[in-house]
């Protein structure tokens, strides 16, 4: 597949050295290893290596649904791409799926949900700040996933507009409100996922899971460590991704 003016490529000097950029004629994106001209880009295939005016090598590639999160612009804080991929997992969330989520933000997980769920599914995502919802906007047109998402300017806490959908997904304060909510709007069987930066979130929410007809529950959080690897003095990087959230998972029954 070849890159045409306005695709958006992910620009590659190595793994902490990337960039995400559209491509447009006549432009030319300036880095401390030279200059890469857009011109020398566009009609070549994606996995391309294209020289700066340094001689440096920087390789072209198609960005990922990561890589696009990874690099939004941030009203808030994002859910780590860590912890989305065990919410997509847990939820069981597919192509045709109906996905209610709390706490759009910036969009990151409705950016993920949406290309999951597209083309025949839809995330409807509620979120009460409208100046972040204007943020999420942008941020799906850009990814290209906007048309799967129905976005809504209002409170969950005063109720679920849909019914009988596949999974609840809850990035909220207080998430425990939101429970019998969740369960009313929930198809039996369906899938009920609570994020939280608070083991006492956790705790309110789970109390509240118990006393409604949910099973199933974990609780769970994800550490993720990268590695220098290289002959003879491969090791873990100094820093690592520790805790971001608390991830709660429920499922309805009758």
């Amino acid at each position: 597949m070849s890159i045409n003016e306005g695709d958006y490529v992910l620009l590659i000097y190595d793994r902490k050295r990337k960039w995400l950029l559209r491509a447009e004629k006549g432009k030319k994106h300036h880095t401390h290893k030279g200059t890469v001209d857009f011109d020398d880009i566009i009609g070549k295939p994606y996995g391309s290596t294209v020289l700066s005016n340094l001689n440096h090598e920087f390789h072209v590639v198609k960005p990922t649904p990561m890589d696009i999160i990874l690099k939004m612009r941030r009203a808030t804080q994002i859910i780590y791409p860590k912890d989305i991929g065990l919410i997509l997992l847990n939820t069981g969330v597919v192509p045709g799926c109906r996905v209610v989520e709390a706490g759009t933000g910036s969009g990151a997980l409705t950016t993920i949900l949406a290309n999951y769920v597209k083309p025949h599914g839809r995330v409807y995502s509620y979120e009460n700040r409208a100046e972040f919802l204007n943020t999420a906007r942008k941020n799906l047109e850009k990814a290209g996933v906007l048309e799967y998402v129905k976005l809504k300017n209002r409170d969950i806490l005063e109720g679920i507009e849909e019914e009988e959908v596949d999974a609840v997904i809850l990035d909220i304060a207080t998430p425990w409100l939101a429970v019998r909510l969740a369960y009313e709007a929930l198809k039996g069987g369906g899938h009920f996922a609570s994020y939280s930066p608070t083991i006492e979130q956790v705790q309110k929410t789970v109390k509240e899971l118990k006393k409604e007809k949910f099973v199933d529950l974990r609780t769970l959080e994800c550490i993720v460590r990268y590695f220098n690897v290289e002959e003879g003095k491969t090791r873990p990087e100094t820093r690592m991704i520790g805790h971001t959230g608390y991830m709660t998972f429920a499922r309805k029954v009758q």
